[in-house]
């Protein structure tokens, strides 16, 4: 998890195991887990939010995007700066 959502999830884990069919199905079950941080993840379209990266395999994911066995999904938020 990103020190972004760690600041506001405090109780959330920098790493952590949890199965999930798709990305759609992980921020779910992450918003079951961490009630509100779903909505940081996805927007109301529905879709991964933009300033955020769900990477799977090096590969950017979209909600629908499967989670393969033993998978290590990175979720990253955007920077920027001047």
């Amino acid at each position: 998890m990103p020190d972004a959502l760690l600041r506001l999830y405090p109780e959330a884990e920098r790493r952590f195991s949890l199965a999930a069919a798709d990305v759609g199905s992980l921020i779910d079950a992450l918003d079951r887990q961490w009630p509100g941080m779903g909505h940081c993840l996805k927007d109301s379209r529905p879709a991964v939010r933009k300033h955020i990266s769900i990477m799977i395999d090096g590969e950017r994911a979209r909600l629908d995007t499967p989670i393969p066995p033993g998978v290590i999904v990175h979720v990253l938020t955007a920077i920027s700066g001047g």
